[in-house]
């Protein structure tokens, strides 16, 4: 180095550039570029090689990495230096190992631990030598051998060795603490909590993440406090606690890339939560994008395997087993070529699975479902009893008894450990081995306790999209206790069943969601992008492409800023029992419609009595529904409607979804409960609904409520014409004028003061608000479903921060009423937004309005209002030949 200047990029310490790796990625590639053109000897040469080769581990260039390092070997042997080539030796290993390498990968790493142990045992104290520099050096020396054995344990967890990577980390981690070595310290102890992780143990793992995280606040190693934060998501996950997992993961996503480093372990983790949270289409469509950006990068073999692995799951819980099963193999490939059973036998796990749901049980799934059960409790498995259920259900649907109650009754002893979601599973199987056994009262007993499980989750999410979907976790149990129901003969207990798990949604207390000024501002600049984007489509601007990519970024960090929020205290309402019912109808009658095992029912309730009647295949009113909508659509637009193509349309849908009870509804008020799939019906079709008071209710206990909602003492109301609607300047004075005498005028926003804000505040909390806006459907994100109003979309989740909800509410545009079903027989859209806070009742279109009709109907609606009519009152009064509009609630 004589005569030339030491680089300001190179660190004073050379040992030092090793640290700025995860600290300051960029800046360690240049210092190290810089060490090797500064003339270095081959042991300063062989740390900048070896941070080099970190880097390409990490950062996408596996086969360069694998190059550097073996440089880096060369070097430290060239050097003379045992214990740097131990150390490289390690790092080497890892980077064969991630590459899919495992043997060679395992084979270095035990090199460089005998050598590391060697090397430290050699050391012995010579009274001839500086005691003091002879213990720095065994320090030093024990300290690498502490650290090669901290790896050695990573590659083993890895490939699935849980047990022996405890062994390795059980030396390493007091070592690595005796000695100060904080950074290392924390990086085993964030192993180890992995390795409990794995082995089912959350509380062990939970303590060990805290640990590392405050170790490496005192540090400068930003990567890895972003693990740590990374790390406390994952144990949140794992304790059921999603809306926290969820912001922890946010939030390590965020800071990762703010470093510039993509973490694909993020991507599995954070897709294995959407999976648990239902969002399954979701997690999917991460897992692939994480996918196809790893073979760009030319990433981790061992990445690509574990990515593929979640893609299965996450396409066998969207319903589709044969892109499961695809993912699936490969993985199982992947994971036997690098000697990784335990992962490979968890992939074998989601191939069995999608097995059984695409061609049913056979002797030889049966056969698969068996080993693998025994295999994963031989490696230890949390998930053991998947693989017992999945047995225990071919053994049953092979008549094999005595295997299928050995299966379930290890299945089901998941129910007293682990979280909410696998106790429920638990219980599952309990259930399937009552109804096998003919024990209905152990039956009901299981899938009560099941559900009971589920709705606690529930409770903890604040999200409205999370409550709806995580009910699909108990859509089975649902399922078996109206089955149950349905063999006895029993109609109350059906009807008490089937209220029991639908719409429970509603039946959560509302979570308001906090006042976040960032959220907020994404919501403005979703309704501006929006505006924007309207603005260029109409124009043919070339900048239509960059908005709806802007459009669509925003749309993601609105939804994932929602799944943020936590559950309110405080419990959930059962649904009702049958006597609650009888005893609100008076004089009218309710008629729950109930899906079991394909086939629709009606329990007709009424005149003190729940009747059953059998009305067809469920596909058969799907079906007919859709093909009513279609048509409707085109009538919607015919000057003058051929009223006999009406009627012989009603006629159609009527047989298919109320069979023989359309004869039976008697002459009083009828509330229509159908269940999610068939809510979208165009019920006022109906020839015993046209003429009739109606209204729908996504179930009867949201019915309940509603007739129970307080009604505001000011009296105000409130009309909003929203821009470009024909016709809505004449709806919103001609129905202001009728208020003329009321207590209070009317607010009325339009012409450019109808924004978001000004809705909203004047909206909040009044008697009757109507809104004449054009009403855009979100199938695809129910909450983005949206009314189009002077600034922008008013959306679902600008109408969940109402402090109160509008007692009453008319939306008179296209499609408004329009709902999604969602989990087990949920619904969302902008009406259930509206429900959830207490509005008592809504009137809106289910399909596409005709104008001509549309401003009459309005028209009367709000004559029959003024004159103390409910909602479903007034609109039959109003309806004329209109079938665009339904009453629901009970306002």
């Amino acid at each position: 180095m004589s005569g030339t200047a030491r680089s300001p990029l190179i660190p004073a310490d050379p040992h030092d550039l090793l640290a700025m790796v995860f600290a300051r990625p960029q800046d360690a590639l240049k210092a190290a570029r810089a060490m090797l053109s500064d003339g270095r000897g081959p042991y300063e040469l062989s740390i900048a090689r070896q941070a080099l080769g970190i880097l390409h581990r990490e950062f996408g260039a596996p086969e360069s990495a694998i190059v550097e390092l073996r440089h880096a070997v060369r070097l430290a042997r060239r050097a003379g230096s045992p214990d740097r080539e131990a150390d490289v030796l390690a790092t080497l290993g890892i980077a064969l190992l991630r590459h899919g390498r495992t043997r060679p990968g395992l084979a270095a790493l035990d090199r460089a631990a005998d050598k590391a142990a060697d090397r430290a045992a050699d050391r012995t104290v010579d009274d001839s030598v500086d005691k003091a520099v002879d213990k720095a050096v065994s320090a030093a020396d024990g300290t690498t051998w502490a650290r090669v054995l901290f790896r050695r344990a990573g590659a083993r967890w890895i490939v699935g060795w849980h047990r022996e990577a405890l062994d390795d980390l059980g030396l390493a981690t007091p070592a690595l603490l005796d000695a100060g070595d904080t950074v290392w310290a924390a990086r085993a102890l964030t192993l180890r909590g992995h390795v409990n992780l794995a082995l089912g143990a959350v509380g062990s793992a939970d303590a060990d993440f805290r640990a590392a995280q405050r170790m490496f606040a005192t540090t400068n190693q930003e990567h890895d406090s972003v693990v740590a934060v990374q790390n406390r998501g994952v144990v949140a996950f794992r304790s059921g606690d999603l809306p926290v997992a969820l912001e922890f993961l946010d939030e390590a996503d965020r800071r990762f890339k703010e470093l510039g480093i993509p973490m694909f372990d993020l991507v599995a983790d954070r897709c294995a939560v959407l999976l648990a949270a239902g969002l399954a289409r979701d997690a999917l469509e991460q897992a692939d994008t994480g996918l196809a950006l790893l073979a760009r990068l030319r990433g981790q073999a061992t990445m690509r395997a574990e990515l593929l692995l979640i893609a299965a799951r996450a396409a066998l819980a969207a319903g589709d087993p044969a892109a499961a099963r695809s993912r699936a193999e490969e993985a199982i490939g992947l994971f036997a070529g690098q000697r990784r059973a335990w992962w490979a036998e968890h992939a074998r796990l989601i191939l069995v699975q999608a097995g059984l749901a695409e061609g049913g049980a056979s002797p030889r799934l049966l056969a698969d479902a068996r080993r693998l059960a025994a295999r994963l409790a031989r490696l230890g498995s949390p998930e053991v009893w998947q693989a017992h259920l999945l047995a225990g259900r071919a053994a049953l649907a092979l008549g094999r008894g005595r295997q299928a109650e050995e299966h379930l009754s290890a299945a089901a002893s998941a129910r007293h450990r682990g979280p909410a979601t696998s106790r429920a599973g638990g219980w599952l199987a309990e259930a399937l081995r009552a109804e096998a056994a003919g024990q209905p009262r152990r039956l009901l007993r299981a899938c009560r306790a099941g559900l009971a499980l589920i709705e606690e989750h529930r409770l903890t999410l604040g999200s409205s999209e999370l409550r709806a979907l995580v009910t699909a976790q108990g859509a089975e149990l649902a399922t078996l206790a109206r089955r149950q129901s349905l063999r006895s003969g029993r109609s109350r207990g059906l009807l008490a069943w089937t209220e029991r798990w639908r719409a429970t949604a509603l039946a959560v207390p509302a979570v308001r969601p906090p006042e976040n000024p960032e959220l907020l501002a994404r919501l403005a600049a979703l309704r501006d992008t929006d505006h924007r984007l309207a603005v260029a489509r109409s124009s043919g601007a070339a900048s239509a492409a960059t908005l709806e990519r802007d459009r669509a970024r925003l749309e993601a960090q609105v939804r994932a800023g929602t799944l943020h929020v936590r559950g309110a205290a405080g419990q959930g309402e059962r649904g009702p029992g049958a006597e609650q019912i009888l005893a609100a109808l008076g004089d009218g009658c309710l008629a729950e419609l109930v899906i079991v095992d394909a086939v629709l029912y009606v329990l007709l309730c009424g005149g003190g009595r729940v009747r059953r009647f059998a009305v067809g295949p469920a596909a058969t009113a799907v079906a007919e529904i859709e093909f009513a909508r279609s048509r409707l659509r085109r009538l919607a637009y015919e000057r003058r409607p051929d009223r006999a193509a009406l009627a012989e349309l009603g006629a159609r849908l009527e047989a298919s979804v109320l069979g023989p009870v359309a004869g039976r509804l008697g002459d009083g008020p009828v509330v229509v409960v159908p269940p999610s799939r068939l809510h979208e019906a165009p019920w006022g079709l109906l020839p015993s609904l046209r003429r009739r008071v109606f209204s729908i209710a996504p179930s009867a206990g949201a019915w309940l409520r509603a007739q129970a909602a307080e009604r505001p003492g000011d009296g105000s109301i409130v009309l909003v014409r929203g821009p470009e609607v024909a016709n809505a300047e004449q709806e919103v004075r001609v129905i202001a004028g009728l208020y003329d005498e009321a207590p209070a005028r009317p607010t009325v926003l339009g012409g450019g003061s109808s924004t978001t804000r000004a809705v909203l505040d004047a909206i909040d909390g009044c008697l009757l608000a109507h809104v004449a806006a054009h009403g855009t459907f979100r199938a695809d994100s129910p909450l983005f479903s949206s009314l189009l109003l002077d600034d922008g979309p008013l959306t679902g989740y600008d109408l969940e921060r109402l402090r109160r909800a509008p007692y009453r509410l008319v939306l008179s545009s296209c499609d408004s009423g329009q709902m999604a079903a969602v989990g087990a027989d949920e619904l969302l859209g902008l009406a259930t937004a509206l429900l959830r806070l207490g509005t008592a009742g809504i009137v809106a279109s289910v399909v596409p309005v005709n104008d001509e009709t549309a401003v009459p109907v309005m028209v009367g609606l709000h004559d029959g209002l003024r004159r103390g009519l409910s909602l479903a009152e007034a609109l039959c009064q109003a309806r004329g030949d209109d079938v665009s509009f339904v009453a629901i609630g009970a306002g």
